[in-house]
């Protein structure tokens, strides 16, 4: 089976899967953000329940193609967070997304938040792609000074920006 996997950069250290394209709208917050950060990420459609046999290949080959960190968004029943981390030793971050067929995306909030002990996926909030780059982003720091330094001057831009907000509310 060979795998399709659009890689964005030269080098990814980040894997952003989701369960179907429609989830893209989403998601893609997560790669804006790791590309504004300066993380290298992959990105592509692996569905739990449509395609379990890429699933499986594909979270099991992750860390040996450099992965460090898999970003998985799912809707509905939303297992594909869950099933990547049970097959994997790399850090998963779920991202529950409100899709067409969901109950106001409870269903993939809980799908993902209740992970049974021992299978441990981080869980962002619904639709919340871009913290779950963000997050990714800093597990990888640990290890890479020039993510430190890029998330530093995020999270002051973040504060500049709050800061001038409330210069302009005030006057």
């Amino acid at each position: 089976m060979t795998l399709e996997i659009k890689i964005q950069m030269s080098q990814p250290k980040v894997a952003i899967i989701m369960g179907s394209k429609s989830d893209l709208n989403v998601m893609q917050d997560a790669a804006d953000v790791l590309k504004e950060l300066g993380v290298d990420y992959e990105i592509t459609v692996v569905s739990a329940h449509r395609t379990p046999d890429r699933m499986f290949d594909y979270a099991r080959a992750a860390a040996g193609r450099g992965i460090k960190v898999v970003i998985a968004g799912a809707g509905g029943a939303a297992h594909l967070p869950g099933m990547v981390a049970s097959l994997t030793h790399l850090p998963v971050i779920g991202v529950p997304v409100k899709s067409s067929n969901s109950i106001d995306g409870w269903d993939s909030i809980l799908s993902i938040l209740q992970m049974p002990n021992g299978i441990p996926v981080a869980t962002v909030a619904l639709n919340a792609a871009k913290n779950a780059g963000i997050l990714a982003a800093q597990m990888i720091s640990i290890a890479d000074e020039t993510i430190v330094s890029n998330l530093i001057a995020f999270k002051e831009d973040l504060k500049n920006k709050v800061e001038a907000s409330a210069k302009e509310m005030e006057s």
